[in-house]
């Protein structure tokens, strides 16, 4: 019989787990796969913790990853795909915002033969500029990524174990796996849904760490920023030089007074712009470049719950006693 997982990303999410957890197991009930569902406490404060740990003790195909600390989603997200052995992995957000009702949809185009399946948002409930934001999100990467992410393509998904196990080996740690996914390639295709508004509290997802990921999509996926700063270097260097022939036809030739200290002020500032827009654009890879050389697990366990295999194994947890199912 093929096997099935959804990993679950979560972070403070009291108010929700019950009712994601029971839509989940009904709906993943209802398929004929063994099945099974990793959480990941992305190193939540509320009652989230206890409340994993009562899933799994309840039922010991529901496992869960304890994060040492906050690492963030995608870091959470990506602990979560190295726990998985299944034939296909299913990927959805913990604010129910991703109905687990669609999975059954995801399942049918991959056993169709398709290697990715995502989600593609038909209507946010979120408000205007909100949706307005991730839009132009969207369409900037579409033109700036040298790999083709589809529009409206988020974290819920389904893929193959040969994407996973791709995805896997990939040793970067500002990570954007969407843009992965799509790098990875493949037979892949979209799934309307209707994106449903969070079920309960507040979003998790700050606009700090919203940009955050906006950032290391765009610079993970294109050079562009850095080809963009050699040619504002270019258009600017020709500007200064045709002013420099102005200035000295009105000097030499046309004996016509030179404009006074507002226009050489205007184009000092000018220029220390565009300086600093290219140290920024040259320093966020820089930066990026540091963490990677450090070389520092991308994220550390605390705790592991009806979890096994080689990846498991591999990596201790801080606490190394293991929760009976």
């Amino acid at each position: 019989m093929k096997t099935l997982d959804a990993v679950v990303p979560v972070f403070n999410e009291e108010a929700i787990l019950p009712e994601l957890n029971r839509r989940l197991a009904d709906t993943l009930e209802g398929l004929p796969y063994q099945w099974r569902i990793i959480y990941v406490d992305d190193g939540s404060r509320d009652r989230t913790p206890d409340l994993l740990a009562g899933f799994a003790a309840e039922d010991s195909r529901v496992g869960v990853v304890h994060l040492s600390r906050n690492f963030g989603q995608q870091l959470a997200i990506s602990a979560g795909l190295a726990t998985t052995e299944a034939d296909a992995v299913v990927l959805l957000d913990g604010d129910l915002q991703d109905p687990p009702e669609v999975i059954p949809l995801l399942v049918g185009k991959w056993e169709d033969g398709y290697d990715v399946v995502y989600a593609l948002k038909r209507d946010r409930k979120e408000a205007l500029p909100k949706r307005a934001l991730f839009s132009l999100f969207y369409q900037v990467l579409r033109r700036l990524s040298n790999v083709d992410i589809p529009a409206d393509a988020g974290n819920f998904s389904l893929m193959d174990r040969s994407v996973v196990d791709v995805i896997n080996t990939m040793p970067e740690r500002d990570r954007y796996v969407s843009g992965l996914r799509a790098y990875v390639g493949g037979r892949q295709t979209g799934v309307e849904f209707e994106r449903a508004a969070r079920y309960a509290g507040q979003p998790r997802q700050s606009p700090l760490k919203l940009m955050r990921m906006a950032t290391d999509a765009f610079f993970a996926f294109s050079e562009l920023p850095l080809r963009l700063a050699t040619i504002m270097g270019f258009i600017v260097s020709g500007v200064a030089f045709v002013v420099l022939l102005n200035v000295l036809y009105q000097k030499l030739i046309s004996g016509a007074a030179i404009l006074g200290w507002a226009s050489t002020m205007t184009s000092i500032l000018f220029l220390g712009g565009i300086q600093l827009i290219a140290v920024g654009v040259i320093g966020e890879y820089i930066g990026r470049i540091y963490n990677e050389a450090k070389g520092r697990p991308a994220w550390v366990v605390g705790r592991y719950r009806n979890l096994s295999g080689g990846a498991v194994e591999s990596a201790r947890p801080l606490h190394d006693e293991r929760d009976p199912a």
